[in-house]
């Protein structure tokens, strides 16, 4: 049987050490996209985009400052246009790029 002169001292002042503070959580910059097209932002959706390289909700929303949803269905109605193509349509993430044939007639 096993006394308990066996087990390792244990360091006597335990709970004297200073308290841990939790980190301050990192705050995000609170964005302040249109929920809405106006003429200028409507503008640069059917100048702007279609010459992107790589066209994603996320891309378009952060550069026209627009909500990610409006983003969504800007690029649908690009696409109806054949503004645009279709390079792969997820759940949750669709990706666009531009046509090639404007590209040439550039």
């Amino acid at each position: 049987s096993k006394t308990g002169k066996d087990k390792p001292a244990k360091a006597k002042s335990g709970g004297k050490a200073k308290k841990k503070k939790w980190a301050k959580g990192k705050t995000r910059d609170k964005l302040n996209n249109a929920p809405m097209f106006d003429k200028t932002t409507y503008g640069k959706l059917y100048d702007e985009v279609p010459k992107y390289k790589l066209i994603t909700p996320s891309i378009v929303s952060e550069r026209l400052k627009v909500r990610g949803s409006l983003a969504r269905f800007g690029l649908q109605e690009l696409h109806e246009k054949g503004m645009i193509k279709l390079v792969d349509k997820h759940a949750n993430q669709v990706i666009y790029t531009r046509n090639s044939n404007e590209v040439d007639a550039e």
